[in-house]
């Protein structure tokens, strides 16, 4: 496959085309993101769907007609199946805690947001000292969260020692509820929680299971999440093919674990 770009070196290349700018810092997983798409992107040149003069994305947004090729490619190179009624009558029963309404969570945070100019890795080193800590004294009589949050919180709660009361799904972002709702831990969380906000430090203090939802209500939601899992392992292999057949450079590709957002 022709090259879009000259190599240059130290930086990372998918068939000679650069996916970042020399000064440019990027994460493992936004660098894998970058190879992903720019596999996808030359596949779709590569079988007559994307004009030959289609540029490489400089800053790993592709272009709109980049895009659309990439859709087509993918409908017509993936085997997704659709879930029988079995499947996701199966999934179900293993993940009634995803299908509740009402569900709500008494909770308290630490903030460390996330704001222009800000040095991400710097940041991380200053939270989880802290997260470590509450973590480590999690229960115990002297409120070390509390204390913890109106000294370090970058959210107004931690005047209130991060207290955020009682909350539903669909009060906070998506990624923030992922970390929250469908489960039954009580107590700080077991990781750092990362949101477009920045890094959270939270402890879940009360838990409302809310009411389960029978299959029949939710069977579309079902099918939905099945159909998802399916394109995610159909891609996987799919990329993990192109990979294989690409010169890559600087980066390091585990089709596994490397997510994909179109």
């Amino acid at each position: 496959m022709p090259s879009d770009t000259l190599a240059v070196p130290g930086i990372a290349r998918i068939n000679g085309v650069a996916l970042n700018a020399p000064e440019e810092a990027l994460s493992p997983e936004e660098l894998r993101q970058r190879a992903c798409t720019e596999l996808l992107r030359q596949a779709a040149r590569a079988a007559g769907l994307l004009d030959a003069n289609d540029a490489p994305s400089a800053d790993g947004v592709t272009s709109e007609a980049a895009a659309g090729a990439i859709d087509v490619l993918l409908e017509r190179n993936l085997n997704v199946p659709e879930p029988s009624e079995e499947a996701c009558r199966r999934y179900h029963a293993a993940h009634q805690g995803a299908y509740r309404t009402g569900e709500r969570v008494r909770v308290r945070h630490i903030l460390f947001a996330v704001t222009p100019g800000v040095d991400v890795v710097a940041l991380r080193k200053q939270a989880e000292p802290i997260f470590l800590d509450v973590r480590c004294h999690d229960g115990e009589a002297a409120d070390r969260f509390a204390d913890a949050a109106r000294k370090w919180s970058n959210c107004p709660s931690g005047a209130e020692g991060g207290d955020l009361g009682w909350l539903g799904a669909e009060d906070c972002a998506p990624e923030f509820a992922r970390e929250l709702f469908g489960r039954v831990e009580i107590g700080v969380l077991p990781r750092l929680v990362h949101s477009r906000f920045g890094l959270h430090v939270v402890e879940v203090l009360e838990r409302e299971p809310g009411v389960a939802q029978p299959f029949e209500s939710v069977h579309g939601a079902v099918a939905m999440a099945l159909r998802q899992q399916s394109f995610e392992t159909a891609l996987r292999q799919y990329l993990r093919l192109l990979a294989g057949e690409a010169a890559v450079e600087g980066v390091e590709l585990d089709a596994a674990d490397t997510p994909l957002t179109q």
